[in-house]
């Protein structure tokens, strides 16, 4: 009888499906269409293996890697944070790299009710409501923060500021007309050109690009770094450019 129980269960676990390996993908909000498609292509090319992406503003998932969050792979859209978890120990930095850049530009809607053509028309009358990330936790916002410090129109346009929590929520402020400008990066608005348009790319000191790398606490680190590699790679970088991001 025992021996009778033993060959069926036997039976039972090799018939039962292994259970898939998670990879826990922490990522700026603007990469969310780019990594949604690398990560299914990752699981295609890694058979049993489960990509699991979480996408928010860079702060927020910094904050969460420190409080302990089961992350494996972290890709902020610019330097301070990846920076920040560095100082802290959460990051291999052997396996950091800059793997794409994009583009800061002011945006509005198609429309353009508010006729702004530059930056310095968001000082006019007809505009009431500007939109960016917030600065001290989205990197769109403190690029653009940066930006208008810089050319004396950030205390200008104070009073017309909604601060958003990522860039994809600047982008529907802007896609529903409630604001009358806003700045995102050059994929965001790519992505919903037939409702929002582009009218200036800004010059910025520093190139808006975009580190990753694996965490020390992944759980499978190998995995991890063969996902970075793969970000890394002609084929992926080819769908990255399919996004409007360039090469670094």
């Amino acid at each position: 009888m025992k021996n009778t129980l033993f060959s069926l269960m036997m039976v039972v676990a090799m018939t039962m499906p292994a259970a898939a390996r998670e990879l826990t993908i922490s990522a700026a909000a603007s990469l969310t269409d780019a990594f949604t498609v690398l990560g299914k292509n990752f699981e295609k090319a890694h058979p049993g293996v489960k990509v699991v992406c979480n996408f928010a503003a860079s702060g927020p998932l910094a904050r969460q890697i420190e409080q302990g969050a089961p992350v494996d792979v972290f890709a902020p859209a610019n330097q301070k944070w990846m920076d920040a978890m560095v100082e802290k120990g959460h990051i291999d930095t052997a396996t950091r790299a800059d793997f794409v850049k994009n583009d800061l530009v002011l945006a509005v809607p198609m429309a353009n009710k508010a006729k702004v053509a530059t930056v310095q028309d968001l000082a006019g009358d007809s505009v009431h409501m500007v939109a960016m990330g917030t600065p001290e936790s989205v990197p769109a916002g403190q690029y653009a923060k940066m930006y208008l410090e810089k050319h004396n129109l950030f205390s200008v346009l104070e009073t017309k500021f909604v601060f958003a929590e990522s860039v994809l929520q600047v982008l529907d402020y802007l896609r529903r007309g409630e604001a009358d400008a806003g700045f995102v990066y050059r994929t965001d608005a790519y992505k919903d050109k037939e409702t929002v348009a582009i009218l200036q790319t800004l010059p910025l000191d520093a190139p808006v690009t975009y580190p990753i790398a694996v965490t020390r606490g992944a759980a499978d680190a190998a995995l991890a770094r063969a996902f970075v590699e793969y970000v890394r790679s002609p084929e992926a970088m080819a769908v990255l450019e399919g996004f409007g991001f360039q090469k670094p």
